[in-house]
């Protein structure tokens, strides 16, 4: 039984019909639920409708002369375990992100200390619209969790992304975030970003890496329940809350900070695009410009992956291959040679999968088995990842 409180918002649009059945597997679940309803929403649904399934009364409207004094918006928003908006309309989702409260569930999702979940539903065309892409980002760094949308055929007419998320997908999201995460009690060592070598005290050596795919693994995993520890090189992000967060600039930094705690935690995930080679000698000063040629030495950097995977009784390690060519054969490659218990690699050249993207795609390996994880957007991803990393590290032997 799910003895929890769900608070369902109910934004205008056809997809609204589908919440009557989420409200309906809520309740068999044992958890208890109450409606908010916008006005446009009750265009579609009547609030009987969610009043009969739910048991209690229905709220629309932020100055109701009937609303229970302990139950106002602001208790209302106290008394839920979870949030969640379904369907959550484009109108919606824009004000939201601007911090909009004229409406009672506007409001109470800025009077929410809950996780506050959307499930966007609207035409594919409105959903593609940059405008549209920016606010679902902009709120997915607030930590607000998006669930879906599907891909489909819609009302309309239309076929692609947009489809609000089925009520038994929902109910399942609503079910992992409620209950026991998939990693609670574990601990996750996460490293994230490039990192700079330097060559005097203005110039380095560096990579095209922003670290969003790291920020969103180590948002994955303490959703998922773990205590997460995020090492980053320079990037600019802001680490999700409750992650703790070791900034570092230089491989060696990094290598320090990962075996400082490496030996405390269950797995760790090597995200950082880590730079392989450093200069030899670092000049005290600026190096002035000449016509001259210049030559810097190299030396290798230190293989923080194979150091770790190297200790006795060492964390679950998930590696990361980033290429640009022949990515499976590498990454089979990386994962024998650096004994890994999993690898993740991607084609980093391509439009939608490499460096400062939104979006990625996965070839996962293991040992005896592989996946496929298609492409979308990286916070999706890291979800995705984070569950089969959970699959591996918890099977059984």
């Amino acid at each position: 039984m799910l003895k929890k409180k769900i608070l369902l918002g109910v934004t205008g649009g056809i997809a609204a019909y589908k919440s009557a059945e989420l409200v309906r597997l809520i309740i068999k679940s044992g958890a208890e639920v109450r409606v908010v309803m916008t006005r446009a929403a009750t265009e579609f649904v009547q609030p009987l409708t969610y009043q009969a399934l739910s048991g209690h009364r229905v709220y629309t409207d932020i100055f109701d002369a009937e609303a229970d004094s302990a139950m106002d918006h602001i208790e209302l928003a106290r008394w839920a375990d979870l949030m969640i908006v379904a369907p959550a309309s484009a109108d919606f989702i824009a004000k939201m992100r601007d911090g909009y409260s004229d409406n009672l569930l506007l409001t109470l999702c800025l009077a929410s200390k809950q996780p506050v979940a959307i499930a966007p539903a609207m035409n594919q065309q409105m959903y593609a619209n940059q405008a549209t892409q920016d606010n679902i980002k902009q709120l997915t760094t607030r930590d607000v969790l998006v669930w879906g949308p599907d891909d489909g055929e819609q009302a309309c007419g239309d076929f692609g992304p947009g489809r609000m998320l089925e009520p038994t997908a929902i109910f399942d999201r609503i079910v992992e975030s409620l209950g026991p995460g998939k990693l609670s009690g574990r601990k996750v060592l996460i490293t994230a970003g490039p990192t700079r070598e330097s060559i005097d005290p203005v110039r380095y050596i560096s990579n095209r890496s922003t670290g969003r795919m790291g920020f969103a693994l180590a948002r994955a995993a303490q959703q998922a329940g773990a205590g997460v520890t995020l090492v980053s090189g320079p990037v600019n992000l802001n680490e999700p809350p409750g992650v703790e967060r070791i900034s570092v600039s230089s491989a060696i930094e990094m290598r320090d900070a990962v075996i400082d705690r490496v030996a405390q935690v269950d797995i760790f995930i090597a995200c950082a695009a880590v730079s392989d080679y450093r200069v030899e000698q670092v000049a005290a000063q600026k190096i002035k410009k000449s016509r001259q040629k210049m030559k810097l030495e190299l030396i290798p950097n230190p293989d923080i992956v194979s150091e770790v995977t190297g200790l006795k009784n060492g964390p679950f390690t998930l590696g990361f291959a980033a290429e640009t060519e022949k990515v499976e054969q590498h990454a089979r490659d990386k994962l024998q040679r650096k004994n890994l218990d999993m690898i993740a690699a991607n084609l980093v050249d391509a439009e939608q999968t490499g460096f400062e993207t939104d979006t990625n795609e996965l070839i996962v390996i293991w040992p005896d088995g592989q996946q496929l994880l298609t492409l979308n957007d990286k916070n999706e991803i890291a979800k995705q990842l984070i569950d089969l990393v959970a699959e591996h590290y918890n099977a059984p032997g």
